[in-house]
């Protein structure tokens, strides 16, 4: 019990009104969890994936906010040097942290007196090669895109490979907090990065900021850092590693990280270069509709990935649960996916109109397909995280690349002939072409027996 001279009281005059308050407080909580308890539900692996995708809707939600308010707060140009700076910054960060985001969600839960240690070289190893990687960049500009000259000035330079280092560690606290049970954090740190970023966007914007998107950014990220990592090194690791003090770390952690790395490049170049093919293909008019619907169109994705990553999490805790959790995966975001896509497919021609009659006549059919080809996603997302959990490399970084090699092929022969939406037909094809044999010969990635998953 702390004394009234801790609590900064002067007598015990000031007891009781410590004392209601802290009652007042521990209400507060137990009512919020209590609510958060009778919505959520209380399987853990069904729970903690909605928790994670509340999480990336909050992101995809405040994001787009933070670029309405840029444009209203910041001239034009500003705002097209802020979005293709931090779109650099995002992408040098995803190549930079080495897909050890889900190498910690694979790892921490078996990790034991491992944990801290663990993290802190995963923190350590990917911001120094994303700030490798940011500073290779500057010094390429003037050969990749002299339109972003402004970042070789000292500062705004620096600003931009410490926030891409600190974006990699960013993205890396919410794997170690889904990792440890702690997706509820993920939500609250997720929350104040949105908040801040608008507050210090405000900020620069009434400075009269040149560069002030890309400060609040970075800022926004300092803080979010500073509050998640409090958490994370002071509660949820000391816990972690008093609760699993008997686990040992399980041997060639670097020969998966590695494989895993590979994979997650085939799948990351699917995603990324997919807008460029349209782009050189049919033109900037073309690609801003693709992009419209690709980002409409990816939620129903990030939905599946976020259930993935609870699926790893409770596999690597239960594995002799591994199958069953598999098919709960499969069933209940079979149901969610399902009502997203009938919204989206009878909706797509209103939803896209909210951005301009252009969207809606040449996106509609496209974010329909998009919006198909996450039903199939499904089936090749949850192998992926059954494969990953048991460390079947060689069939995971299989099915990655072959999916990249499909998307790709499929959408550079078919947007010549269908426009594009040549590209929607090309996830989806390409999905289909994945998820069939997947299904067909399931007893190679889903099979009774439990697999090895230390």
């Amino acid at each position: 019990m702390y004394t009234s001279q801790e609590l900064g009281g002067s007598g015990t005059a000031d007891m009781p009104d410590s004392s209601h308050t802290s009652g007042r407080r521990r209400r507060l909580t137990t009512a919020v969890r209590t609510g958060i308890a009778r919505v959520l539900p209380s399987e853990p692996l069904v729970r903690n994936g909605h928790l994670l995708a509340i999480s990336s809707l909050i992101n995809a939600g405040v994001g787009s906010l933070f670029w309405l308010l840029a444009t209203h707060w910041y001239d034009d140009a500003v705002v097209g040097l802020g979005y293709s700076a931090l779109s650099a910054s995002l992408l040098l960060a995803n190549i930079g942290q080495l897909n050890l985001n889900d190498f910690l969600i694979r790892f921490l839960p078996c990790s034991g007196r491992q944990t801290r240690k663990l993290v802190l070289t995963c923190y350590s190893v990917s911001a120094s090669w994303s700030a490798v990687v940011a500073v290779a960049f500057l010094a390429l500009i003037p050969v990749l895109t002299s339109g972003l000259d402004f970042l070789r000035d000292p500062t705004v330079g620096f600003c931009f490979v410490a926030a891409t280092a600190a974006y990699t560690i960013f993205v890396l606290q919410d794997g170690a907090l889904t990792a440890l049970s702690r997706p509820g954090w993920v939500v609250a740190e997720n929350s104040v990065f949105a908040a801040a970023k608008i507050l210090l966007l405000a900020a620069g914007a009434a400075l009269a900021l040149q560069s002030g998107i890309l400060l609040s950014w970075a800022g926004a990220l300092l803080i979010s850092l500073l509050v998640a990592n409090y958490l994370l090194m002071r509660r949820a690791v000391p816990h972690h590693e008093r609760e699993n003090a008997q686990m040992a770390r399980p041997p060639r952690l670097l020969g998966y990280a590695a494989a895993d790395y590979v994979g997650s490049l085939f799948r990351m170049a699917a995603y990324t270069l997919v807008p460029l093919l349209v782009l050189n293909t049919l033109g900037a008019a073309q690609s801003a509709y693709f992009s419209l619907a690709w980002i409409i169109g990816y939620v129903l994705f990030l939905v599946v990935r976020n259930m993935g990553s609870s699926l790893v999490v409770e596999a690597v805790r239960r594995p002799e649960q591994l199958v069953e959790q598999a098919l709960r995966v499969l069933r209940h975001s079979g149901m969610l996916l399902a009502g997203g896509v009938v919204v989206i497919v009878a909706g797509a021609p209103w939803i896209l109109a909210l951005f301009g009659a252009g969207y809606s006549e040449h996106g509609t059919n496209l974010l329909r397909l998009l919006a198909l080809s996450a039903l199939p996603n499904l089936v090749f997302s949850v192998a992926v995280d059954v494969l990953r959990a048991r460390r079947r490399l060689r069939l995971l970084v299989g099915l990655q690349a072959a999916l990249c090699v499909l998307v790709l092929g499929l959408a550079g022969f078919l947007l010549p002939v269908m426009g594009v939406t040549g590209a929607g037909v090309a996830w989806l094809a390409a999905e289909c072409l994945i998820a069939a044999p997947l299904l067909i010969w399931r007893s190679r990635w889903l099979v009774t027996t439990s697999g090895r998953t230390s």
